[in-house]
């Protein structure tokens, strides 16, 4: 299911995007297509009106000088926790109904953060501690008042997300949830086949009120899984969890996207073959789950070489958004691509959350989604230096405010300190 255009937040962002912005003189990488050393992006009400060596300026453009700098599509992260989410509770394995959007605080600072790591689209989910812990909702790193100023939306007006899911060690625990490996599959299969039949039962009744099963929220959900409108989001580390997910999906002809998959290159080839894409996380430190001890540097570069659909997430707070391009870094390190990674990046993304006609290259016509960086993106020594969103500036690390966010040290996470002046406030 594709996505709209959001509401915009208020008459004076309308106003702002009016005038054209153009980004001058500046490397390009448009990630679709070749890179341009000396370009220029011109951007207006919210959309790449222009992007090429030759372009004309518009009259009255405000322009920007990005000589010596590297402008290229805003980074985007199929896989994040930013704004404190929750999502199902240890009531039951499989909670289909929950929403995440229910419980983001878009006040955190996390989101700031990612804003000064270059992140300009996200899929926020709930944790992975149930075989199924619901609904995932997909956001523009927006500066917003409430999550209202973040969502997306689909062609038919809902809020855009996926499913989250997952299998392996963290679902199992003491009942109700699975002990084995073997139960947890067959839990879903189980509900699954109810969500089958809740579908049937709809389907036969034609409208007839007197027809219709009892409306469930979790089978609704579900349904929406069945038909392709909500795409799985499958957490997934070793080879044998991530066979056990493909098997599922083929099963019931459901779209998924593997999360982790710690163990990729073992089974490289049996995603390829399936179609299904890969979402990697690179963690270059100790630590963490026994059932993710493989993971490698090179499973971006497996996935490539077996011709399967790979991006890049962050786990946010497993790995910190403002450093999401060392992901991209690490895996060319390993033997993927350059163009490869940088695809990872951004384009992969964005088809990942059905997003790739609006998002994640810069191409005439796109959301005006891009950030300035002072040198290569795979460098260690590069900074972000703006992050546009819509065509709006949400970071500008110039500006000692959002630069705290960048680099760290006191007051970086105003949530916090927030909190912290509430307790003292009411006296505790």
């Amino acid at each position: 299911m594709r996505i709209v255009w959001t509401l915009l937040l208020s008459v004076g962002l309308t106003a702002a995007q009016e005038t054209p912005q153009a980004f001058v003189g500046g490397r390009l990488i448009p990630v679709v297509g070749d890179e341009i050393p000396a370009g220029t992006v011109v951007i207006q009400g919210g959309k790449i009106i222009a992007v090429g060596a030759d372009v004309e300026i518009p009259a009255g453009a405000d322009r920007h000088d990005v000589s010596g700098q590297v402008v290229m599509p805003g980074l985007v992260d199929t896989h994040s926790h930013v704004g404190s989410v929750e999502g199902a509770d240890a009531s039951a394995p499989i909670q289909p109904e929950v929403r995440t959007i229910d419980s983001i605080d878009v006040r955190g600072a996390g989101f700031q953060k990612a804003q000064a790591g270059g992140v300009t689209t996200a899929n926020i989910m709930p944790g992975s501690g149930h075989l199924l812990s619901g609904q995932t909702t997909y956001v523009k790193y927006r500066d917003g008042k409430t999550i209202d100023d973040i969502l997306l939306y689909n062609d038919d007006g809902s809020i855009a997300g996926g499913m989250k899911m997952a299998n392996g060690t963290n679902p199992r625990k003491k009942p109700p949830f699975p002990g084995t490996r073997a139960k947890s599959a067959a839990l879903i299969r189980e509900r699954f086949v109810k969500a089958v039949e809740y579908r049937d039962k709809i389907a036969r009744a034609d409208g007839d009120e007197t027809e219709m099963p009892p409306r469930d929220l979790a089978l609704e959900a579900l349904v929406e899984v069945l038909e392709g409108k909500r795409l799985v989001h499958h957490h997934s580390h070793r080879h044998d969890d991530i066979m056990s997910v493909l098997r599922l999906a083929q099963e019931f002809g459901f779209r998924v996207v593997l999360q982790h998959v710690s163990e990729a290159r073992h089974v490289a080839e049996e995603i390829a073959a399936a179609g299904v894409g890969s979402s990697v996380i690179i963690v270059d430190s100790p630590g963490g789950k026994l059932e993710a001890k493989d993971n490698a540097f090179d499973n971006g570069a497996a996935l490539e070489r077996a011709g399967a659909l790979v991006a890049f997430h962050t786990d946010d707070g497993v790995t910190d958004s403002r450093l999401f391009l060392r992901q991209a870094g690490l895996a060319v390190r390993a033997g993927m691509s350059r163009d490869g990674a940088l695809y990872a990046m951004t384009m992969a993304g964005a088809t990942m959350m059905d997003l790739d006609d609006r998002i994640g290259s810069l191409e005439v016509g796109k959301d005006a989604d891009l950030i300035v960086l002072d040198g290569d993106p795979l460098s260690i020594y590069s900074h972000v230096e703006q992050t546009w969103i819509d065509g709006v500036k949400v970071f500008d690390r110039s500006d000692p405010d959002d630069r705290l966010y960048a680099v760290g040290g006191y007051g970086a996470s105003h949530d916090q300190a927030a909190t912290l002046a509430h307790l003292e406030e009411e006296g505790h």
